[in-house]
């Protein structure tokens, strides 16, 4: 068996990507991040260090599976390409996902759609001058969750499941000939995993690039006790739902173990393409308070100040009382956990 990539872990959540029995690369890429308010002093009277980020609270989270198709290296290259525009246009866009609110939600999914067909086209103009990476293409699954709310947006065969009270529910649509058959009645349900139409994507990042991306969004409200998963077709392909429900509730709160066992259990099986998984136990948030840290220049500890949630003008008050205003930082922006 394959030795597992390290896993990534936060306090909710953890990440586990693997090569597989068969790969001699691993195509695939994972992200678990938060999005937070961030703010870089440049210059201040302050006893606070110069360039040096300071965090406020997390607004939400982030969670990404990317699965790459290619040959040689393209496939680890478009996987990557991807991850690296969303990761940058997320950085600059935080004034949609920390300001998210429900009767701006339509504009939200727009953007959420367009950040896929961005990274899309990013990919097609990479591989246009370059043989080698010509028709590299790449799933993609990402969740953000801001409590309660969960959008997931998706492109290809990787997935997106929701287990809640011992049940475990696919949320994302496999964009293959092989769903599209069975969805017009030209093929069985019971036949779908196995016929050769299986692996076949219609709908991926890249790629051909003959036809417009289409990115499938879908809104889940979540409660307590629910657990996300997010895999690529290496996990899914061999592993059912109920199998997946039961690991996941039999594990409880032991994410790292989760993942090792699933991925363990795919590679048992076959083990034939590269295997990654996020589980994730979302969270309300524990209060409205929270704190931003400021580092002293003497060295003599942290001084703390505290601001409502969703009150922006708490931060601007704090600001002005200390006679720091806000033309002296750095625009505000988001930053992976």
């Amino acid at each position: 068996m394959s030795v597992p990539s390290p896993e990534s872990c936060s306090k909710n959540a953890c990440g586990l990507t693997d090569i597989g029995r068969r790969r001699t690369e691993n195509q695939d890429q994972f992200l678990i991040a938060e999005l937070r308010k961030s703010m870089l002093v440049h210059s201040t009277s302050l006893p606070v260090d110069d360039d040096v980020p300071l965090f406020g609270s997390a607004r939400g989270q982030l969670l990404i599976v990317a699965d790459g198709m290619g040959g040689h290296a393209a496939g680890r290259r478009a996987s990557c390409v991807a991850m690296d525009h969303l990761i940058t246009e997320l950085l600059n866009r935080m004034h949609w996902f920390l300001h998210l609110e429900r009767d701006h939600e339509d504009d939200f999914i727009d953007s959420l759609k367009d950040l896929l067909r961005q990274a899309h086209a990013r990919i097609l103009s990479e591989a246009e001058g370059d043989d080698t990476q010509r028709g590299m293409g790449t799933t993609l699954t990402l969740a953000y969750i801001v409590w309660p709310r969960m959008y997931v947006v998706h492109a290809g065969d990787s997935r997106c499941y929701l287990i809640r009270d011992g049940h475990c529910e696919q949320l994302t649509t496999d964009h293959t000939l092989a769903r599209q058959l069975v969805e017009s009645g030209g093929l069985l349900p019971e036949e779908e995993e196995q016929s050769r139409w299986s692996n076949v994507l219609w709908n991926v990042l890249g790629g051909s690039g003959e036809q417009e991306l289409i990115a499938e969004v879908r809104r889940t409200d979540l409660v307590e006790g629910d657990m996300v998963l997010l895999c690529s077709d290496g996990l899914s392909r061999y592993l059912s739902t109920e199998t997946l429900a039961g690991v996941v509730s039999e594990g409880c709160s032991d994410h790292r173990g989760i993942c090792h066992r699933l991925v363990g259990l795919a590679n048992a099986a076959g083990g034939e393409d590269n295997i990654t998984v996020i589980v994730c136990s979302p969270e309300p948030p524990k209060n409205g308070k929270h704190a931003m840290s400021f580092r002293q220049r003497d060295g003599s500890g942290l001084k703390v100040q505290r601001f409502d949630d969703d009150d922006e003008s708490d931060l601007s008050q704090l600001l002005s009382e200390d006679g720091m205003m806000p033309e002296d930082f750095a625009d505000e922006d988001t930053l992976p956990g």
